[in-house]
This record gives structure tokens, C-alpha cells and sequence, in this order.
């Protein structure tokens, strides 16, 4: 990685740091990314919590649907992420 920062980093700038970093051409690592990101939406889907150290907790969570008394609403599923303590931290 070398100059400044982009104002977004994306999953192609992941990739190509680590592959610098790590010796794998930028196409292998852009592929082992994506794969990655495959693999924690598999595990999310079948409802288990993915926890990574130093950097947090993925999980689905469930909101059960409310009966009718003003409006109803439909239950819903999102991903929630909450940040590691030592991440947290150090920003």
C-alpha cells in the first residue's frame, strides 16, 4: 500500500494490499475476497454468528412482526455488526 488512502476502500483495495503484502497476485487475492464475503453470507443465512477477533460480531437479527393496532408490520431479518472492544479502542 502506498500513497494516501482512497475515501472509500473497497473489496478490490482489500485484496490488492494483501496480496502485496502477502505475495499473491491481485487476481487470487480479489477472488479469495470475494469468496470470503460468499462464505460469511452462506453462514449468516443458515443463522450463525460469525465472530472475527479484533474486529467484531456479525449476526442476523429477528424482529418478530407486530399484531395490528395502529399499523402492522411484517417480521424482518438484518445483519447486524457490532465492533470488538480493542477496535472500538483504538479509533
Amino acid at each position: 500500500m502506498t500513497g494516501p488512502l482512497p475515501p472509500i476502500v473497497t473489496l478490490k483495495h482489500l485484496a490488492e494490499w494483501a496480496g502485496y503484502n502477502h505475495g499473491v497476485a491481485k487476481k487470487q487475492a480479489i477472488e479469495m475476497f470475494t469468496g470470503f464475503v460468499a462464505d460469511i453470507g452462506r453462514v449468516l443465512k443458515k443463522g450463525s454468528k460469525i465472530r472475527i477477533p479484533n474486529l467484531g460480531v456479525l449476526q442476523v437479527r429477528i424482529r418478530p412482526a407486530r399484531p395490528a393496532r395502529i399499523k402492522a408490520s411484517k417480521a424482518s431479518k438484518k445483519v447486524a455488526f457490532r465492533v470488538a472492544k480493542g477496535l472500538s479502542e483504538a479509533i
